[in-house]
């Protein structure tokens, strides 16, 4: 009798779904992001109606903008942020909140996802910009991309500063600033290699 190979246990940390602490808004979190890089693909590949194609993306990125703001980032990471504008001078001011570490258990694999979603997406769209820039047939969708890039790399910054003030404390305010470039370069390669 043959002795089957035990198969390993997946891991906290894996890129499995099943592991998340969350799976339901983890899964919610990648089908916004996923579905509007399909939609557009699918869009440009085979559908010859821009506008109907431009207005389904333009929903599932804003869903997408929304969901990771007010309610993925709180539950997989324990991070928020939005922006406060003071009415008497109209100073704009970013505000960041963190859950407190020891009252808020985030599983490893949450954090995984969420970062490397959080990163690898605006990637994707400046590849499908680079594309859309060479193929010279779908320039039109190059709005369609700078809305998504706008948007992503909104949230994106946004967290990775949000993430960078936890550190400091569980609780920060702090101005917007810097660039976003040296955020998203610093940030992806520490989020993948933790």
């Amino acid at each position: 009798m043959e002795q089957q190979p035990l198969q390993p246990q997946p891991q906290q940390g894996d890129l499995n779904w099943r592991l998340s602490g969350h799976p339901i808004t983890l899964l919610i979190f990648l089908g916004f992001r996923l579905g509007a890089l399909l939609m557009y693909l699918f869009g440009v590949l085979f559908i010859n109606n821009f506008i109907l194609i431009f207005i389904l993306t333009l929903l599932l990125l804003s869903a997408d903008f929304y969901y990771l703001k007010n309610i993925a980032g709180r539950r997989l990471v324990g991070l928020r942020w939005w922006n406060e504008v003071n009415t008497t001078s109209g100073d704009s001011q970013w505000v960041f909140e963190s859950a407190d570490p020891n009252t808020r258990t985030i599983t490893a694999t949450d954090k995984r996802f969420f970062w490397l979603s959080l990163y690898v997406t605006p990637a994707l769209w400046i590849a499908l910009g680079i594309l859309a820039i060479v193929r010279l047939n779908s320039v039109i969708w190059l709005t369609c991309i700078a809305i998504a890039l706008v948007l992503t790399i909104t949230n994106t910054t946004a967290f990775s500063r949000c993430d960078r003030f936890s550190q400091a404390s569980t609780y920060a305010n702090s101005a917007f600033g810097g660039a976003i470039v040296s955020n998203l370069a610093g940030g992806l390669m520490g989020r993948l290699f933790r």
